[in-house]
């Protein structure tokens, strides 16, 4: 298993990569040779990721491990540096599992005919900066790996969205170029102070430079990765890019893409600049709580079904940022499993709002209703991701709330826990909140009346074959994380102990 150990994370990453350029030479009219190709190249890609988990060490979660670190760009002393450990495994695989299933869903239905090979290459492209960012030790290969996914998410938006997909499109362009900017500054500052782009370098080197030059750096950094999450008031891009852009493009963005945001915080600005971290942990606590409260209330004000699970991502991810906020092993263990249950769950949930529209041709709630009594299986789905949404015990939603809250509850050592402890009463009227809305859209799409323009309709089916192959994983791993949450604690916890001692923990 030398070369799993060598080239396996690599191999996931850029096997997608290898099947954009096999895809330049398949007819853009054979449509099922492109779907074939995506099948099988994210199926090869996902089961490296599985055997990367098999031969992952658990017991030593809190070290790199399957480490490549080559010689890359020597004039700028920047490497090819990747290795995985207990914080960045949970992503990078979840990565590969939504891939794998978008194209599994897409075998059902592409949004265009005859346009089947693009959209494909767009979403293993996607794949490829995904996946990387995860595995990237090096600063500019992790800047790299972010900005593969601007592109593709640009057109994918672009080409096949709604009918405000251009404004949507450019809006989500300019907002993550401009984030990326800030970003990159920050990076350069840090090689500057560091004089290595090497994340495990400078993470051993401690606080860099003086107080207000780490502040500064902090800032910068904060600023391009609150874009991606999106933190309020950065988060106007997300509602309209969810709203415009196809079922997958939707549901990569929910799934993952939202998640380099949070894990850029993890993984570079907390262990690099641990004492600017403690000192923006309150403004990112407040504006976290912000987010909660804010999208919940906005998604009470929603009449179209995508729009209210977008907002919904607002605060869920307030949750996760809350929980980083803390710097304690409660909050940002629950961080990262509020990552990945906030990725199966809306993933789920986008994958439905899809489906919806592609039956009853709207989205509107008003006009929905009885989808229980129309499709009882399709519904049930519905309601069951609906209230894994809300949080409910028993399900993936509930753990990373529950211990966001705990984390805030107990901060971490240099923190104001009478500050923190009246954002865990913000954080718990948002889960109230967050309860009521999804409760009452329920109530209004899957319980009651058809409605009479859909009585007659006797075209409407229930879950297809397809369908169940692409949901199924989702709904099992939406059980079993609730069920079991140290499937993803017990991976987690060591690596957050190693980062806490960045800290002093």
């Amino acid at each position: 298993m030398e070369w799993l150990d060598n080239w396996g994370l690599s191999l996931a990453a850029f096997l997608p990569m290898a099947g954009v350029v096999l895809l330049l030479f398949v007819p853009g009219s054979m449509d099922g040779v492109a779907k074939a190709v995506g099948l099988v190249i994210t199926g090869a890609a996902l089961l490296v990721g599985v055997a990367v988990g098999v031969r992952f060490d658990y017991g030593s979660a809190g070290a790199i491990q399957l480490e490549v670190n080559e010689r890359w760009i020597p004039q700028i002393d920047a490497r090819y540096h990747v290795g995985i450990d207990g914080i960045a495994l949970p992503l990078f695989e979840l990565s590969l599992l939504v891939s794998f299933l978008c194209i599994v869903y897409l075998l059902w239905h592409v949004p265009s005919p005859g346009k089947a090979k693009a959209l494909i290459a767009l979403t293993l492209l996607l794949e490829t900066g995904m996946t990387g960012t995860f595995i990237a030790l090096d600063l500019i290969l992790f800047f790299i790996f972010w900005e593969v996914v601007l592109v593709p998410m640009y057109f994918m938006i672009g080409i096949w969205g709604g009918p405000r997909r251009e404004y949507a499109a450019v809006k989500f362009f300019l907002y993550t170029l401009f984030g990326s900017i800030f970003m990159l500054l920050g990076f350069l500052a840090l090689y500057f102070q560091g004089n290595t782009f090497d994340m495990i370098a400078l993470r051993e080197q401690g606080n860099l430079g003086s107080t207000l030059v780490q502040n500064l750096t902090f800032a910068g950094l904060f600023l391009g990765f609150a874009i991606k999450v999106p933190m309020w008031p950065f988060h106007t891009w997300l509602p309209d890019a969810h709203t415009e852009a196809p079922t997958i493009g939707s549901v990569l963005l929910a799934a993952v893409m939202l998640k380099m945001g949070t894990y850029g915080f993890i993984r570079i600005a907390y262990p690099i600049l641990p004492d600017a971290a403690v000192y923006f942990a309150p403004v990112i606590g407040i504006l976290a709580v912000i987010a909660i409260i804010y999208g919940a209330l906005c998604c009470f004000a929603q009449s179209d079904l995508k729009r209210l699970i977008a907002f919904s991502s607002v605060g869920h991810m307030g949750f996760v940022m809350l929980g980083i906020a803390t710097v304690s092993d409660r909050g940002i263990n629950g961080a990262i499993f509020g990552m990945v249950a906030h990725g199966l769950i809306t993933g789920m949930l986008f994958f439905l709002a899809g489906s919806i529209h592609e039956r009853f041709h709207t989205r509107e709630i008003s006009a929905l209703g009885g989808v229980l009594q129309q499709m009882p299986r399709f519904g049930s789905v519905l309601v069951y991701a609906g209230i894994a949404s809300l949080g409910l015990p028993g399900l993936a939603g509930f753990w990373g709330e529950m211990l966001a809250l705990l984390g805030s509850y107990q901060p971490g050592a240099g923190l104001d826990e009478g500050l923190f402890r009246i954002l865990m009463v913000g954080g718990g009227i948002g889960t109230v909140l967050t309860a009521g809305y999804l409760l009452w859209t329920i109530q209004r799409v899957a319980m009651g009346t058809v409605p009479e323009k859909f009585a007659d309709r006797h075209d409407l089916f229930d879950v297809q074959p397809l369908e169940w192959s692409a949901w199924a994983p989702l709904l099992v791993l939406i059980l079993a994380a609730g069920i079991y949450p140290r499937m993803v604690l017990g991976v987690t916890d060591g690596a957050v102990q190693t980062l806490l001692k960045s800290f002093g923990g």
